[in-house]
């Protein structure tokens, strides 16, 4: 998610400030114990990428290969954040993303949203799977609920994927697949307690992404989404990740715990024609978890 003050910016920017909740990244020991990548065995399984974020850093590996990714993202800073990851197409770089963040109107072309970890509460870990291609990749954070965007503070660094060999891991097997579209979701089957991982289809014309936040007892999202206005007091609900903005016909995965409960799917991304967060267009869900 990102605030829709960023439109200007970026039209892919997912629009997590409304919630309250850097450089290249050089391999370094000292950053062992928070990035790992985790090549595959003899059975060959997704790669495990952990990715932390502070105000206003990631703690990154600069190059991972190509292949199945499980991005881990735990969110350690008191400000909310969230890691967007865009492939640089065309042979484009981390300077040329720069150059482009820094002029008015849509990104270019050659700028692709490709999904990633969407934004966690403060301490809360998230995640998304993804298939990458070798090529040149940013990771980013749009929020900017305490000031510039985040990425203007140094949350903005290059990923290169490098080409691999070895047999190629299966996608996970997910209990419920939900179909984005213009503009709303639709899952394929109820949401049962329990580790779910939920496969995200966007199937719009347009771009998307899914939040998922666990709302407060006795709060519906129709409150919720006033407090988003206003944004006075507590938030009553608590954000746990999803997947952020995805291209259309992309396909990523996620897996959250969910507790017997109310929740909410919602779009925060600015709309192509007019500007304005998906979720004014109606793309916000309630639903229960018993």
């Amino acid at each position: 998610m990102a605030s829709v003050k960023i439109v200007s910016l970026i039209v892919g920017a997912v629009a997590v400030a409304t919630l309250a909740v850097n450089s290249t990244f050089a391999e370094d020991p000292r950053h062992t114990a928070a990035t790992t990548a985790i090549a595959p065995g003899p059975t060959a399984r997704a790669r495990v990428v952990r990715v932390s974020a502070e105000d206003f850093k990631f703690d990154a590996p600069d190059a991972i290969p190509a292949g199945l990714t499980d991005f881990r993202f735990l969110n350690k800073g008191p400000a909310l954040h969230h890691m967007q990851i865009l492939k640089l197409e065309g042979g484009k770089t981390l300077d040329d993303l720069r150059a482009a963040l820094s002029e008015p109107g849509p990104p270019p072309a050659w700028v692709k949203e490709v999904g990633g970890p969407n934004a966690p509460a403060p301490g809360v870990e998230s995640n998304a799977t993804i298939m990458l291609e070798p090529g040149n990749y940013a990771l980013i954070c749009f929020v900017d609920i305490d000031g510039p965007p985040h990425f203007m503070k140094g949350m903005l660094q290059g990923l290169r994927v490098v080409p691999t060999t070895g047999p190629a891991a299966p996608k996970p097997v997910a209990d419920v697949t939900v179909t984005l579209s213009d503009y709303a979701f639709k899952a394929s089957t109820p949401i049962q307690k329990g580790l779910r991982t939920i496969r995200v289809t966007n199937a719009g014309a347009q771009h998307h992404e899914i939040e998922l936040v666990k709302l407060a007892p006795g709060v519906s999202v129709n409150d919720f989404m006033k407090w988003i206005a206003k944004m006075e007091g507590p938030p009553p609900g608590k954000p746990l990740g999803g997947i952020s903005g995805l291209g259309a016909g992309m396909s990523e995965y996620f897996s959250a715990d969910f507790t017997p409960g109310n929740y909410a799917f919602i779009c925060f991304l600015p709309d192509t024609k007019d500007g304005k967060p998906h979720f004014a267009h109606g793309m916000v869900q309630q639903f229960t978890v018993n």
